[in-house]
């Protein structure tokens, strides 16, 4: 999403940009029948319309999950397509084999038994705490935010992993 604030205050979803170009300091495409120019200075323009024109990540590399870094998974089955296809061929078997934490919680205790795992885990391996989004989780972001700074750790990204699930990245302070 590109978010404009000044003269022309917008929010333009960058998948329906077309023809995407810079003319001199100026960043220019199409958003339905609708040209903008947009004057940003000729390197401003450069990197945004290399970032727009980049394909999207993928879950997995948002993740930091692959075949040699892979994930121990923790918690509840995911039942989520789009996290399934983000852990193949990245799940760890073992505490051993695993660089991260990818747990799967729907409740505090839950939370609690997928941090005595993730304790087992090199010291300084991240867990991602996948959970249900928006304000009608049983146990959601505030909850699981406020839990896990009690037990020192801070959150240091986040993903979304489909249009039910999110992921928030801790770390030990």
């Amino acid at each position: 999403m590109l978010i404009l604030r000044g003269d022309l205050r917008r929010a333009i979803p960058i998948a329906g940009m077309e023809r995407v170009h810079v003319e001199g300091e100026a960043l220019c495409f199409t958003i339905g029948s609708e040209q903008i120019v947009l004057a940003l200075g000729a390197d401003v323009a450069a990197r945004w319309a290399k970032k727009i024109a980049a394909p999207p990540r993928s879950l997995a590399d948002k993740l930091g999950v692959s075949g040699e870094a892979k994930a121990l998974v923790l918690g509840d089955d995911i039942h989520d397509p789009a996290l399934e296809a983000a852990l193949e061929g990245a799940r760890a078997q073992t505490e051993a084999d695993a660089a991260l934490s990818v747990a799967i919680v729907t409740d505090e205790a839950a939370l609690g038994q997928a941090l005595q795992r993730h304790a087992r885990l090199p010291n300084g391996a991240p867990i991602w705490i996948v959970h249900r989004k928006g304000r009608n989780a049983s146990f959601g972001e505030t909850s699981i935010r406020a839990a896990m700074r009690l037990r020192g750790f801070i959150d240091t990204k986040v993903a979304s992993v489909s249009s039910r699930l999110t992921a928030i990245r801790y770390s030990r302070r």
